[in-house]
């Protein structure tokens, strides 16, 4: 429930799970900021996808194949090193978004 007052419009403790009117808008306000990190990593997911698009025609046209292996191990483990077990899963997840059908 959104409670508008007469300078401005404040999210209640019930919308966000906070016990305190101060702490429903800092939740709030990080929801904003978590909401558009995530249009942008989208962005960036979309981005890659098309880069690797690129690739794999390049690899397909010169008699290669469409996935190599080798790279896709290194991209797991610089996810792994950087972010641990759940790296890997969220790796696994991007390259296979990016593997697409060239």
């Amino acid at each position: 429930m959104t409670v508008t007052t007469a300078d401005s419009t404040r999210t209640t403790a019930a919308d966000t799970g906070a016990r305190t009117a101060e702490a429903a808008d800092v939740i709030t306000g990080a929801r904003e900021r978590i909401d558009a990190l995530d249009d942008r990593i989208i962005g960036l997911i979309q981005e890659r996808m098309a880069v690797s698009a690129v690739i794999q025609e390049a690899r397909i046209t010169s008699g290669g194949r469409r996935v190599n292996l080798s790279r896709e191990m290194e991209v797991l483990g610089h996810y792994s090193d950087a972010l641990g077990k759940p790296g890997t899963t969220l790796a696994m997840t991007l390259l296979e978004l990016c593997r697409g059908r060239v």
